[in-house]
């Protein structure tokens, strides 16, 4: 089973992402998704400087692929999507179905993104068909309904195992309303949250966090665990979700979980920012963690 580093959520700077992708060069990750995958509004870094890092991490013999925004709404947008997929160099992992269609056209392959919501094996085998070699299912999709997935031969699953859950996109910026500005002048007010902004109730407990058009879960989806579930559940990639402090170590620990030692998810709590959950593996709620409950 191999690991994946996700496109990175957050907006940080431009130094910030730098060094992060350059301290990840030397992390145990087999596959390092690039590029905005959020807002459109976020270019400290733009499509040069991501096809840079991909050359570099390339180079170190990661397998590297440029993620497509999920959320297109203007021309700009989908003229930068047009020059990401037809980048020539890398792989792409499509994350609406226009970008899709524009592989299709290409006759490139690619991969299906989460945000395709693929639930049902007609779609996936249309994917397939079209030239997806691996797919992402819903962060919601539970074990017993992955495993009950027919997928077809060739076709590798890689699931999103670590990070805050990516739930809802919106065309209204909710961090931008957080500090009553407006969408178009948000004064790109995500630095100032590289995590995300919690949410919690009116009883002050976490609940939900906002990142830009975002929705996330405010608890840190935590699989490491459950490797040989994964494992016999078909999963043949995991995919870990960038945090701005201690990525190398939860890399290591699921590195460590895949090469056979036991995994204890209390030793990684050291290294996660909020409190973990695995409810929807579970087919439980999201909030949910019962380590010691077997999918």
């Amino acid at each position: 089973m191999n690991l994946s580093l996700g496109p990175l959520l957050y907006y940080w700077s431009r130094e910030d992402t730098l060094a992060f992708y350059e301290a990840a060069t030397d992390w145990p990750v087999d596959i390092v998704y690039l590029g905005e995958t959020v807002c459109s509004r976020r270019h400290l870094l733009r499509l040069p400087d991501w096809l840079e890092l991909a050359d570099r991490l390339a180079d170190q013999g990661k397998e590297v692929v440029l993620s497509t925004l999920p959320l297109i709404e203007s021309e700009s947008d989908l003229k930068a999507m047009r020059k990401l997929i037809g980048n020539g160099r890398h792989r792409v992992e499509a994350n609406d179905f226009g970008a899709v269609r524009l592989c299709i056209e290409a006759g490139i392959p690619f991969v299906a993104g989460p945000t395709l919501n693929v639930y049902n094996p007609d779609t996936l085998a249309m994917l397939a068909e079209s030239g997806a070699v691996r797919w992402v299912p819903p962060v919601e999709m539970n074990h017993a309904m992955l495993k009950a997935m027919p997928v077809p031969a060739g076709m590798a699953t890689e699931l999103f195992a670590y990070g805050r859950l990516p739930l809802a996109y919106s065309a209204r910026c909710f961090t931008a309303r957080h500090y009553n500005l407006q969408k178009d002048d948000c004064q790109f007010k995500c630095l100032d949250h590289p995590d995300g902004l919690t949410l919690s109730t009116r009883e002050d407990q976490p609940f939900l966090a906002m990142n830009g058009i975002q929705t996330q879960s405010a608890r840190i989806y935590s699989l490491a665990h459950r490797a040989n579930e994964l494992r016999a559940a078909g999963v043949g990639v995991l995919r870990l979700s960038p945090q701005y402090r201690n990525m190398a170590a939860v890399v290591a620990h699921y590195r460590a979980a895949l090469d056979g030692a036991v995994a204890d998810p209390a030793a990684l709590r050291k290294f996660m920012y909020a409190d973990p959950c695995d409810g929807y593996w579970l087919g439980r709620s999201g909030q949910d963690f019962l380590p010691g409950q077997a999918a």
